[in-house]
């Protein structure tokens, strides 16, 4: 049967895609950036933080990358090796890796703040040029090495370490869990779903928030944050019976931006009561929206299109927004600009992100994938 706009799956020479899913993955990034712009206005205090949770968007993103590679890969490996495999993946993710890197190189010096980030303009070029290019590797820096002083495994871009743990989830992926059984893999995801649960009720802060670092408690953070989304997404993928629900993409959006947007709770005397929320997300609400967005049809052409544009600037806007954070952040602090005075710039920069992504696209991430691909893929 040849495929229609009704069916979620778009067919390519090789396998069905998954167009709804690619388009909640541009809602939630672009939810991440807006998360981060109300960010600098809240003083470091979670509690003041407007669109609340969007930390969780890095949950669903390992949620859906844990999904879409068990999708994609689980009955290939008959005729894919491990070398295969991790050139398919360096293929899709690195080139926006590299280019964000070389972002938050040009944007380091004009984040200098006085309040914020007194020593930047201290920084030698030849520093700066060094994180550049092991931050190219994805190679976590330690503290020592920080030279913004937010404690950041990659000073340049922070967002880069949900990458750092994308490609943990990726080896562990094809070097074991894609030979395990469902039991033994349900009974992995269960003391995962615990472990988050453990973190999330206990933390300091009453939240979920952390995993940049290779501090101790920020790599159990980071690995707690990795494990039940990724593992269960896997899971997801092997059990899963996509029904035909018409308007998902829309519910799913919805929900998306609700839970990411949804108010503190628990305030700051009952802060496990937010862990709850954020455990309760990740672990029930979210593979909810991802069976539901596999399960949906796309109706109409305009439908289509905003989902494969949404798709299309999931992974640049996410891996190239934060040095633009880190430039409006020293912007708001130093002038001490309000959310009623400075909401125009955070447009602005929310927009630019979105050229910007578009831009890399276009322009250098899908012509060094093809060119990529030609050279290395059989």
């Amino acid at each position: 049967m040849p495929p229609t706009l009704t069916q979620n799956k778009i067919f390519s020479d090789s396998k069905s895609h998954y167009e709804i899913l690619d388009g909640l993955r541009g809602v939630a990034a672009i939810m991440v950036v807006i998360f981060h712009l109300f960010e600098a206005f809240s003083e470091g205090n979670h509690l003041k933080q407007i669109i609340n949770h969007g930390y969780l968007a890095v949950d669903f993103f390992f949620l859906l990358s844990g999904f879409v590679i068990g999708y994609a890969y689980n009955d290939r490996w008959h005729k894919m090796s491990l070398k295969d495999f991790f050139k398919r993946r360096l293929i899709r993710l690195h080139p926006m890796i590299i280019m964000g890197m070389i972002i938050g190189a040009i944007g380091f010096y004009f984040s200098a703040s006085p309040v914020l980030f007194p020593q930047l303009s201290l920084i030698p070029f030849w520093k700066v040029l060094l994180t550049m290019l092991i931050g190219f590797t994805l190679i976590p820096l330690p503290t020592s090495m920080d030279i913004r002083g937010w404690g950041e495994m990659h000073p340049l871009n922070g967002p880069a370490w949900s990458l750092f743990f994308e490609y943990i989830g990726n080896i562990l992926y094809a070097v074991f869990i894609r030979k395990i059984s469902n039991t033994f893999l349900s009974i992995l995801v269960f003391i995962s779903a615990f472990a988050l649960i453990q973190l999330a009720v206990t933390s300091p802060n009453g939240d979920l928030i952390g995993g940049w670092s290779i501090e101790t408690a920020q790599l159990r953070i980071g690995f707690t944050r990795l494990l039940y989304p990724f593992l269960a997404g896997l899971l997801l993928s092997r059990v899963v019976k996509p029904r035909h629900i018409n308007h998902a993409f829309l519910i799913c959006a919805g929900l998306i931006i609700l839970a990411l947007s949804f108010p503190r709770v628990g305030g700051a005397q009952n802060l496990w009561i937010n862990g709850v929320y954020d455990s309760l997300s990740i672990i029930i609400l979210f593979p909810l929206i991802v069976y539901i967005g596999a399960s949906g049809n796309i109706t109409s052409k305009w439908a289509l299109q905003l989902c494969r544009f949404f798709g299309n600037i999931s992974y640049p806007i996410y891996i190239i927004h934060y040095p633009f954070i880190y430039i409006f952040t020293a912007w708001v602090v130093d002038n001490h600009i309000s959310l009623q005075t400075g909401w125009w710039m955070g447009l602005v920069v929310l927009l630019g992100s979105i050229l910007v992504a578009w831009a890399c696209l276009k322009l250098y991430d899908i012509p060094v994938r093809k060119w990529l691909t030609k050279r290395w893929v059989k």
